[in-house]
């Protein structure tokens, strides 16, 4: 079972104490009513994590997206972390990336048919989503990164949760990575163990299930990362670089298509400088450089650039069940 390369600083566990009250209050305030939970006549999608740091957000969004805009108009609002911008905005395929977040630009640029918006007031932007000024209107709205923000009353709510940073291994912050108690994960519809090894085996599923100690109405699946079989002419030891929360799994499976590479890693959401770009260019030299899809949006200048396509796999053959679920919820609510 994963988990043990976990980092929990116990020393600030009195400060995750005080912290975790805090949480606590506020989730509290909300099952009383206190704090009120807005519903919208629309379904809502809430995809999100339990965790400080990556755990597949933006390629299960783009799953989800993938799987609903055929039929149905889809909106995904996002606080867009990291972005040079205040309040509300919706973008167009010409918003800069600093106005918007590396990982809206890169939806924008993937599926330009979507309404692509960032709003840190969740309620806020779906409302503004809504107006007759949006066309097409908007049919489906997809949270990203919102499982915290309560004050939506999301139809389904996605947990995502990694599988080398297993919640019950962590703790809160900021002795651990935790942004609420791990009871959190009741409030989820859906709960996605992400980044999962291909070939995990039954007995570390059922582990992690009973570990999770599941209501009944919960559903649980397991997501791996799909790459492409082979990626053409990219020479001889060439050089990944990520700018990724977690990036353990993602070489673990290049490993098993190129022979060889060499890794050079950054912190999730990296602003590269054009020292970072100087730099990882020297050190590729003459060799081809790969890189995420969301990283790719802020390497600019760098020659022999090769974007890694990432998608979610279903293991189990459950894909279907996952489906239906999702479509199930938007045809019934619509």
């Amino acid at each position: 079972m994963e988990g043990d390369h976990i980092k929990v600083n116990h020393w600030l566990t009195p400060l995750s104490w005080l912290y975790g009250l805090g949480v606590s209050i506020r989730n509290l305030m909300f099952d009383n009513g206190m704090l009120k939970s807005q519903t919208f006549p629309l379904p809502v999608i809430c995809v999100g994590n339990i965790t400080v740091g990556g755990t597949g957000k933006t390629p299960h969004t783009e799953y989800l997206i993938r799987l609903l805009s055929p039929k149905h108009q889809v909106a995904v609002l996002s606080r867009g972390y990291k972005r040079q911008s205040k309040g509300y905005v919706l973008a167009t395929k010409d918003t800069p990336m600093k106005t918007i977040g590396d990982e809206p630009y890169q939806m924008k640029h993937k599926f330009p048919h979507i309404h692509m918006a960032v709003d840190k007031d969740r309620c806020h932007g779906i409302k503004q989503l809504l107006k007759d000024s949006v066309k097409p209107p908007t049919e489906v709205v997809i949270l990203d990164d919102a499982y915290q923000h309560r004050y939506v009353q999301a139809g389904i709510n996605i947990l995502l949760m990694d599988y080398h940073r297993l919640i019950y291994f962590d703790k809160l912050l900021p002795a651990g990575r935790l942004r609420e108690h791990t009871s959190g994960r009741r409030r989820a519809d859906i709960i996605i163990v992400t980044k999962c090894p291909r070939y995990i085996t039954p007995m570390d599923c059922r582990g992690i299930e009973r570990s999770l100690d599941l209501q009944n109405w919960q559903k649980l699946f397991f997501t791996t990362y799909k790459y492409p079989s082979s990626f053409g002419n990219i020479g001889d030891n060439p050089l990944l670089v990520t700018g990724i929360a977690s990036p353990r799994q993602m070489v673990y499976d290049l490993q098993k298509i190129i022979p060889k590479f060499e890794v050079m890693s950054f912190p999730d959401h990296h602003n590269f400088t054009e020292k970072d770009i100087q730099t990882i260019s020297e050190r590729a030299a003459k060799r081809t450089i790969l890189t995420t899809e969301k990283d790719a949006t802020r390497l600019h200048g760098l020659k022999r650039l090769k974007v890694i396509p990432i998608e979610v796999e279903f293991l189990d053959g459950r894909q279907d069940e996952f489906d239906q679920i999702i479509k199930s919820y938007v045809n019934k609510k619509e």
